[in-house]
C-alpha cells in the first residue's frame, strides 16, 4: 500500500533542508511512497518544477502569521487532496501549530523534525520567548515521533534527558555524492566566476543571515587581503542580510576581492573547482550539510566551535576555533592551508563521506524504515 506523506516546509528554494528534501525526493521509492509538499509561499521557488516533474504536488498553504486564518487554510487543504498518513514538518518552533492541527484533522503520524538549534532565540523578548515555550509544548504533545539533525539538536528540543523517550530520535540528513565524482575542469569554473586561476580562494556556503556570522568572516578575509594580494573571498548563498554584508565589503575596502555568487545549483562543482579552503565561523548550527559537502570535496574546513563534532567525518580537514578568538588567529589557521593545497585529499575524503551516515543513500533508507514503522504502529 502506497504510503502518502506531506512535508511542511516555508518554500522549495535552495538551502540546506530543502536541498536534503529533494535528495530524499530523487532517491526515495516512489512507487511506495508518494512525497507533496504544503508550503508557506505562492511564489514560484527553485525546485518546483522538478517536484511536479517528479509526480509531487505543491500546496500553498498561506498566512501562517495569522492561526485563525491559517488554521482554516490547512483544513481546506486537507478536504480537498485527501488523506495523508504522515505529515513531515520542517518549519522550526512553528511546527508544534501545524501538528497540532494535524492531530485535529485525523492524521494519525506526526513528525516532527529540526534541522538547527535555538542558541540564538536565549535573548529575545518575553514574547517570543512565551511564544517558543508554547509551541515546545505543543511540539512534545502532539509528535508521534521526533527528528534531530544531531544530538545538540535534541537537547535543545526535547531536554538533557531526550534519549529515554524513544519517541526522540537522530536523523542524520544525506548528501548526493554523485557530483563530487564528476570530473571538474578548475580553470573553467575559475573563469567563470572572475577568479585568477592561481588565486588563494576562500570559500563560504550558506545563507546570509544572522546566525552564519558573515560580518566576522568579512573581517577574517579584510586582514588576509592586507596580507595576500591575491587571496579572493568566494560568497554562495542569499538571505536577508545580503545588502548589509555588500556594503561592509566595500566599507572596508575589499569589494573588489569578494565575490557573491548568489544561489548555486552546482556547489559541489564549485567547493572542488574554485575553493581552496572552507570557512565557516557560524554563531549556532543544528548540523550543516555544507559542511559535510566541503569534506567531500576535499576542502580544509576552519568552522566554529559552535558546530556539532559530529559532522566531522574527516577529521585531518577540520580544525575548529573559538569565536572569542582573535581574528589573527583565524587568519593564522587559513594561512596555513596554503602550503598544503599540493596535496589532494578529495578521493580519500570522499570515501569517508562515503561510508559515513551523511550518504544520502543511508539517509533515504533510515527515512524510509521511520516512514514504514510509523504506518504500520498506525494500521495495527
Amino acid at each position: 500500500m502506497k504510503q502518502h506523506i506531506l512535508h511542511v516546509v516555508g518554500g522549495m528554494n535552495r538551502g540546506g533542508i530543502e536541498t536534503w528534501l529533494m535528495n530524499i525526493l530523487r532517491h526515495i521509492d516512489r512507487d511506495r511512497f508518494q512525497m507533496d509538499f504544503l508550503v508557506h509561499t505562492d511564489q514560484p521557488c527553485a525546485y518546483d518544477d522538478e517536484i511536479l516533474a517528479l509526480g509531487s504536488q505543491i500546496i500553498p498553504c498561506l498566512n501562517p502569521s495569522n492561526p485563525w486564518l491559517y488554521a482554516a487554510n490547512f483544513r481546506q487543504i486537507l478536504h480537498k487532496h485527501g488523506h495523508y498518513d504522515i505529515i513531515h514538518s520542517h518549519v522550526y518552533h512553528f511546527s508544534g501549530y501545524v501538528l497540532h492541527l494535524a492531530q485535529q484533522a485525523g492524521i494519525p503520524n506526526r513528525i516532527f523534525h529540526s534541522h538547527c538549534s535555538s542558541a540564538l532565540e536565549a535573548n529575545q523578548g518575553i514574547y517570543r520567548q512565551l511564544y517558543l515555550r508554547l509551541t515546545k509544548y505543543l511540539i512534545k504533545y502532539h509528535s508521534t515521533i521526533g527528528l534531530g539533525c544531531s544530538e545538540v539538536v535534541n537537547a535543545d528540543f526535547f531536554g538533557q534527558n531526550w534519549q529515554n523517550d524513544l519517541r526522540w530520535q537522530i536523523l542524520y540528513c544525506g548528501i548526493n555524492l554523485t557530483p563530487f565524482q564528476q570530473s571538474i575542469n578548475r580553470f573553467e569554473i575559475r573563469n567563470e566566476l572572475n577568479i585568477p586561476a592561481d588565486a588563494f580562494v576562500i570559500g563560504h556556503v550558506g545563507r546570509i543571515e544572522k546566525e552564519k556570522n558573515h560580518q566576522f568572516l568579512l573581517k577574517i578575509f579584510a586582514t588576509i587581503a592586507s596580507q595576500e594580494q591575491q587571496a579572493y573571498l568566494l560568497i554562495v548563498g542569499e538571505g536577508s542580510l545580503i545588502s548589509e554584508i555588500k556594503q561592509q565589503a566595500r566599507d572596508i575596502g575589499i569589494a573588489d576581492r569578494v565575490i557573491f555568487a548568489g544561489s548555486r545549483p552546482d556547489v559541489a562543482r564549485i567547493m572542488r573547482g574554485a575553493m581552496d579552503v572552507f570557512v565557516f565561523p557560524s554563531f549556532t548550527e543544528g548540523l550543516p550539510l555544507v559542511l559535510i559537502e566541503a569534506q567531500a570535496a576535499g576542502l580544509p574546513c576552519i568552522l566554529s566551535d559552535a558546530i556539532p563534532e559530529e559532522a566531522d567525518i574527516v577529521k585531518q580537514l577540520v580544525k575548529r576555533l573559538s569565536l572569542h578568538q582573535p581574528v589573527s588567529e583565524w587568519v593564522h589557521e587559513i594561512l596555513s592551508q596554503q602550503s598544503k593545497l599540493s596535496h589532494n585529499m578529495q578521493p580519500d575524503s570522499l570515501g569517508l563521506v562515503k561510508t559515513s551516515p551523511f550518504n544520502i543513500e543511508t539517509s533515504v533508507q533510515q527515512l524510509e524504515k521511520i516512514y514504514q514503522t510509523q504506518f504500520t504502529k498506525a494500521i495495527s
